[in-house]
């Protein structure tokens, strides 16, 4: 009886973990609506002006998430004062900021402080640059990356002729270079693996949010095939780079 009760807790507490996490993570998708609800109502109250306040949790290039800022991928454009913006993951901050026009899941910070140890705010940035989105991935366009049906090692044309995919897999870094390990989303059969040329920083920025999850769909541009004969033997299928990921 002891045992059961135990799976049950285990069983409870997993999943509340997983819904924990797709709520934090899915801010660019599910949660977007919530901050363009959220957003707007601000936006009538403060003149397009928000302010948020919270512990940053991912910090890649120039976005930052904080979990407290209702769910938009905060972006820093340009240097900080005394920092790089990797170093303020696990730090307070607050700030104010604007959301995107185009992009209403993104709020672009005009202003960023952080707590010192005496625990008074000190400014590290102020905007000053126009903002530059060059390696986002709105909403509408992680449309066209659908999964590839059929995929295999041994199934080239399953992949050729295709710019944009969405993998199913675990991410490996190891001394034989990066690579995705491709699973099947539904049996979990190992399928082979895709040599990751690059990755981006929003890619690298969402992937550091699904950090409690082992496998997760990554968003690829196609390159080039392995050659066959190294291909039946490491069942490495292509390369890609990586723009982008995300729990769907």
């Amino acid at each position: 009886m002891a045992i059961e009760k135990t799976k049950l807790n285990r069983i409870s507490w997993l999943l509340f973990a997983a819904f924990l996490v797709c709520a934090i993570v899915i801010g660019g998708t599910v949660a977007c609506g919530t901050a363009e609800k959220d957003a707007s109502s601000k936006e009538a109250d403060e003149e397009g002006i928000i302010e948020f306040e919270g512990t940053v949790k991912a910090a890649v290039g120039k976005y930052i998430f904080v979990p407290e800022a209702g769910g938009f991928d905060i972006v820093v454009q340009g240097s900080l004062e005394t920092e790089d913006t990797d170093d303020l993951e696990g730090k307070q901050v607050r700030g104010e900021g604007k959301v995107d026009e185009e992009n209403p899941s993104v709020l672009i910070a005009d202003t960023l402080e952080t707590k010192d140890e005496s625990g008074n705010w000190r400014n590290i940035f102020t905007r000053t640059e126009e903002v530059l989105l060059e390696d986002y991935v709105a909403l509408d366009q992680r449309e066209e990356f659908s999964p590839i049906g059929g995929l295999a090692y041994n199934k080239k044309d399953s992949w050729e002729g295709k710019d944009k995919a969405k993998i199913y897999g675990e991410f490996s870094d190891s001394e034989e270079g990066q690579k995705i390990i491709v699973f099947d989303p539904e049996e979990n059969e190992e399928l082979g693996s895709v040599i990751v040329d690059n990755i981006s920083d929003f890619a690298l920025f969402y992937m550091n949010k699904l950090e409690l999850f082992e496998k997760y769909y990554f968003y690829v541009e196609i390159k080039d095939t392995v050659d066959w004969s190294i291909r039946r033997g490491t069942r490495e299928m292509f390369h890609a780079d990586i723009v982008f990921a995300g729990l769907f």
